[in-house]
């Protein structure tokens, strides 16, 4: 099973250090994403590569540890979760948003 695309998410309490050094030191285009219906909440920095794979950087806060979170698209989630399963991973889900279908698991 080939990755279709991958997902890179960065907590940290020096978020804005890192979108800093991300985008105005390496310089990478940035996006702001809304983190909450909040206008005074913090947002998060995404960085789009090609191919659908973006790196995102989120500040630490309540519910959201400090920590990193990589999430990998896939052909047929379902197909991937089994092989997960029949290889005695533990994937919990399917979770379904508008337009995926999430497993989630913790790796070592």
């Amino acid at each position: 099973m080939k990755p279709l695309s991958l997902r890179v998410c960065a907590i940290s309490p020096e978020a804005d250090a890192l979108v800093e050094f991300l985008g105005l030191g390496l310089g990478f285009p940035c996006v702001a994403k809304e983190l909450s219906d909040d206008p005074d909440a913090p947002k998060a920095g995404v960085f789009h590569a090609q191919g659908g794979s973006r790196l995102e950087v989120w500040p630490e806060g309540p519910g959201m540890p400090a920590g990193m979170m990589l999430q990998v698209e896939v052909e047929d989630a379902d197909a991937t979760a089994a092989y997960a399963r029949s290889q005695g991973l533990e994937p919990k889900g399917p979770m379904e948003t508008a337009d995926e279908r999430l497993y989630y698991l913790l790796a070592p």
